[in-house]
């Protein structure tokens, strides 16, 4: 390779080392960007309501266990019982449990950030097997209990936008606040008609919750059998837990969705047991699934998305000029590719402040067209060719086109952008697989005519 295109070239790689420096601080701007949304769209929550994890509802049963303990007295080495009186609880899970709920969603905006929040109807339904003697087999004479309260867990208890009342084999029961249970956290509770411990016992219950929240709505299966149904008209649902649902429907108007569990599948009495004694909630809380409300690719994570193949752009470019100088004899100077290089930088730019106000899509459209149309003017003077000008616009603005796609894929981004490089790979060796390397250096650049319609 002769000496002046080895200088050509180095100077080209010059000149895209020293285009990452805009390039860099553009991407820190859409990041210093995206740090101050979230942090508008955490003081939204903050002030409406976090997301939501339902837990429960779960029945509590309090009571007083007399204790027995034989003692010895050490003066009269005689055995003697004291009686002490132990407290605690006793846990129920419901038999069946159903959760049945419709979501709307709508944007709350603060300045030119908006956040999604949900509310969700649900209706929650199912029925408490309680065991004869309350599964107590030893010493039950010895139990007294206490008046049992139902308990539901609400992460957030600032989203109940309705008055909660439980329907109890009949009865209307009104929610107070206040889970009273630790490792449920924030919620409500009821307070139960007594029980009657000797026999067995069946009881239904149901109430209506009015949710709001922002993000993510979880539940956690606690029934023996538990069926959820989710419905919303959020079209881009993220299903998040340790359970996928087992039927699901998605389209552009919203999706529905259902879960079925049992005990075997989840082993939430033994989670229940080691929270109790143990005082490990950790397995518990975590045995939960739902759905996400958050946009999937947003136009921050797009923007960023995009720059990282602002490189590739450049470098795709250059090599197009490079082309139509060896191909077509013609002289580019390094100030020229440069000044197109920043063009290219400041899409970027472009891109991220408008899609703050005008959404993505337009954004992309203005930004793109922009760059093109003043590439364009720009590189028709520079080829002194209308055709090569129009002629490398279009293949600019097909670029542009095939990154949309890359942008607005969520599954097959990797697969097109393999394909499109190992395309444009592909015309680069066939235009050039005549081209004589060795001899480029000697040929002298074709005279600087400006044409309108012919090549050169």
């Amino acid at each position: 390779m002769n000496r002046s295109l080895a200088i050509k070239l180095g100077a080209i790689a010059l000149l895209i080392l020293l285009l990452l420096i805009p390039l860099m601080m553009i991407n820190g701007v859409i990041q210093d960007r995206q740090q101050l949304r979230d942090g508008v769209l955490e003081d939204i929550a903050r002030s409406s309501s976090y997301s939501q994890q339902l837990s429960g509802p779960v029945m509590v049963v309090p009571y007083r266990k007399v204790v027995r303990t034989w003692k010895l007295n050490e003066k009269t080495n005689e055995r003697y019982q004291e009686v002490g009186e132990e407290r605690g609880r006793m846990f129920f899970l419901p038999e069946r449990f159903e959760l049945d709920g419709n979501v709307q969603t709508e944007l709350r905006a603060r300045g030119i950030y908006e956040a999604r929040l949900f509310h969700a109807d649900n209706r929650i339904s199912g029925n408490f097997a309680i065991p004869e003697q309350l599964g107590i087999t030893e010493d039950f004479a010895d139990y007294q209990f206490d008046q049992p309260f139902l308990a539901v867990g609400i992460s957030d208890i600032r989203g109940i936008e309705n008055a909660l009342k439980l329907e109890l084999d009949g009865q209307h029961l009104d929610f107070v606040p206040g889970s009273q249970v630790s490792f449920l956290g924030e919620g409500v509770h009821v307070m139960l008609p007594a029980l009657d411990p000797g026999k067995a016992t069946q009881l239904a219950f149901g109430f209506d919750l009015r949710l709001q929240g922002t993000g993510q709505l979880q539940v956690i299966p606690v029934g023996r059998t538990s069926k959820v149904s989710l419905s919303a008209n959020w079209p881009h649902p993220s299903f998040i837990g340790n359970y996928l649902p087992a039927q699901r429907e998605v389209s552009d108007q919203g999706f529905s969705a259902h879960w079925q569990t049992s005990f075997f599948s989840t082993n939430l009495e033994e989670a229940l047991d080691s929270c109790v004694v143990a005082d490990k909630c950790e397995a518990f809380n975590a045995r939960s699934f739902g759905v996400s409300f958050i946009d999937p690719v947003d136009q921050y994570l797009k923007s960023d998305r995009a720059i990282k193949y602002a490189l590739l752009f450049i470098v795709l470019t250059f090599a197009g000029f490079f082309l139509f100088e060896v191909l077509k004899s013609l002289a580019v100077h390094p100030v020229q590719y440069a000044l197109v290089g920043v063009a290219l930088a400041f899409f970027y730019l472009l891109l991220l402040s408008l899609s703050e106000h005008i959404g993505f899509a337009l954004a992309y459209l203005l930004s793109a067209s922009s760059c093109v149309l003043l590439i364009g003017f720009y590189v028709c003077h520079v080829l002194r060719s209308v055709r090569h000008g129009l002629s490398f616009s279009a293949g600019l603005a097909a670029l542009y086109g095939l990154l949309y796609g890359l942008l607005s894929a969520e599954d097959y981004a990797l697969l097109m952008g393999s394909l499109l490089l190992f395309g444009l790979l592909g015309v680069f060796m066939v235009l050039t697989r005549k081209l004589d390397w060795y001899g480029i250096g000697q040929k002298s650049a074709k005279p600087l005519a400006f044409d309108i319609g012919a090549v050169q």
